[in-house]
């Protein structure tokens, strides 16, 4: 299983300028950790030709967010979990950004 972990690094969440470049670099970090070390195991996860995508950001209160954007299985995605809540990330439980799906009736 190929694991990607993406920084989203939002302009609303923004510290004061002299700890923007900071702030990037440690979620840039964070991300790269988090593919290469905590979630290694899942390489070796069957089958091999998937693929889970994580999204890590702050909140607005600074503290780091995660959350899976494509359909995975149950055990991979309590796995991605489990490695997260180690790290003290918080799920990611809403977007401004989000598209609302298109209701069923139209």
């Amino acid at each position: 299983m190929t694991v990607t972990v993406v920084p989203i690094i939002e302009p609303h969440t923004h510290p004061a300028p002299p700890l923007t470049r900071v702030m990037d670099e440690r979620l840039i970090r964070f991300a790269k950790e988090l593919e290469e070390e905590h979630l290694k195991e899942l390489q070796f996860v069957e089958p091999p030709f998937e693929d889970v995508v994580i999204y890590i950001s702050y909140n607005s209160k600074y503290t780091v967010r995660w959350k899976i954007v494509n359909d995975v299985p149950k055990p991979v995605e309590q796995m991605v979990a489990d490695a997260c809540a180690k790290l003290g990330y918080i799920a990611w439980k809403f977007s401004p950004y989000v598209v609302p799906s298109r209701r069923p009736d139209l």
